[in-house]
């Protein structure tokens, strides 16, 4: 008589924790735009999320440690002339994050280390070359200032940022909207799902198909895809009679799912955050109160059920730390930062131990934030595995962060602004002229009023 025998797992009671009300950032308002982007991106510095701005779009980045009430006053980036649609935080950099909106735009913009004192207008660098709005943004994770941007034009452009140019657009691929495209760990695939139903995955410099999926799932709502380890792909998505699945493809063998599992009955996209050093993904369903999460292993059924974190409250959107952001002595393995309507509230992920020493097999070397290769050597065909560093005695930055250098000569952007400082000086100088003669003339008049005056 065989027992079933329970699947091993270190990660099988992994809770999630909401901190407590003083730990959350209140009193924002958070964007109400309907759009299927995170809304929120952090790094071991700042958070950022999308809020609702009156005649443009704005997002605010708030310094990790100013939590509680947040002031209505407090400054915002606020350079966009239409809604931001979706915020991320440069991996090598934690001082840069870029902005896509809907004025067809992506900007870089620098925050500097104590937070914004006044609101941010100016970016670093704007790059132009979409001609619908811009909804998704992906930055290169080993190559240093290398951005993709995907827009409702149904174009991916790759971007290099130091010298504010598009290298690489991939247009003739995608027939109707692409729902996700992401990078794998080392930056040599892109990863697809559009609205014509197919994952594709792609040579990034090439811009051509490697391998293509129809109809992951049969539904017709947004499917979202990531990869996980091993190249594998996990996707999320819809079945015929709208059941949320989710699914994990061989993109050497892509006829059938290595598994397919139905969730539960609910319109909300689930947006998939994979966790390469633990194999766990976590769900996040915009509009849903729970996450749920999952083990990706090598053995059948592959993708296996760990647990769901539950709340009264729905999301509006998801935000997810760096590992290098989390505190290793307190066995913390996630840790994401949740949007209700008015607030933002980070709910951490813990595996329980008895010992509060650092637990090597929880935090295996992890992605650091030093690229391993430069933009220009990456898009001439360099490749590289990301740097690893160790999470022993939590994160230290050993080097300087990689600096945010700008090519002014070849930057259109940048000498254009720096070319505009004069005429405005030459505006404030005809403008003080012309009060001069107001006053002038001002003078006059109240002479002839009392010389007038006199005679009557």
């Amino acid at each position: 008589m065989s027992r079933k025998v329970v699947r091993t797992s270190k990660f099988r009671h992994v809770f999630g924790q909401a901190v407590k009300a003083d730990q959350c950032y209140d009193d924002i308002r958070i964007s109400t735009m309907t759009w299927d982007s995170n809304f929120c991106s952090v790094n071991p510095k700042f958070v950022s999320m999308i809020v609702d701005a009156s005649g443009g779009g704005a997002f605010m980045v708030l310094p990790l440690n100013k939590t509680g009430r947040i002031d209505m006053s407090y400054p915002t980036v606020c350079g966009h002339t239409g809604p931001v649609l979706d915020i991320e935080f440069c991996p090598h950099n934690d001082n840069i994050i870029a902005s896509g909106s809907e004025d067809c735009s992506v900007m870089i913009w620098e925050i500097p280390d104590g937070g914004l004192t006044s609101p941010l207008t100016e970016p670093v660098v704007k790059l132009e070359g979409h001609c619908k709005r811009v909804g998704i943004l992906s930055w290169h994770p080993t190559a240093h200032n290398v951005l993709l941007s995907a827009g409702s034009d149904n174009v991916i452009i790759l971007w290099n940022v130091a010298r504010g140019e598009e290298v690489v657009r991939i247009d003739s691929i995608h027939p109707d909207l692409i729902y996700s495209a992401c990078w794998n760990r080392d930056g040599s695939r892109i990863l697809t799902s559009c609205k014509d139903k197919k994952l594709r995955v792609l040579d990034p410099r090439k811009g051509t198909v490697l391998f293509e999926k129809d109809k992951p799932h049969e539904g017709s709502r947004p499917v979202r895809a990531v990869f996980v380890s091993g190249g594998q792909i996990l996707s999320t998505g819809f079945s015929r009679m709208s059941e949320r699945q989710v699914a994990l493809w061989d993109p050497n063998n892509f006829g059938e799912p290595l598994t397919l599992q139905e969730l539960d009955t609910s319109s909300g996209v689930l947006l998939p955050f994979f966790d390469p050093d633990t194999g766990i993904i976590y769900l996040c369903g915009k509009g849903d109160s729970s996450i749920r999460y999952f083990e990706v292993t090598d053995e059948a059924p592959y993708v296996h059920y760990l647990s769901m974190f539950s709340s009264k409250e729905s999301q509006k959107g998801m935000g997810y730390m760096p590992k290098r952001g989390l505190e290793v002595n307190k066995c913390e393995i996630a840790r994401f930062y949740k949007l209700h309507e008015r607030k933002c509230e980070p709910i951490v992920m813990t595996v329980p131990r008895k010992s509060d020493l650092f637990q090597e097999d929880l935090y295996p070397d992890t992605i650091g934030p030093e690229p391993s290769v430069d933009a220009d050597e990456w898009f001439n065909g360099k490749e590289a595995p990301p740097v690893l560093i160790s999470l022993k005695d939590g994160f230290v930055a050993t080097t300087k962060t990689k600096e945010f250098k700008v090519h002014k000569s070849l930057l259109k952007t940048t000498t254009a602004s720096a070319g505009s400082q004069p005429d405005d000086s030459g505006e404030v100088q005809s403008l003080r002229k012309e009060v001069k003669d107001l006053k002038a003339a001002l003078e006059e008049l109240t002479k002839r009023v009392k010389e007038l005056e006199t005679k009557n």
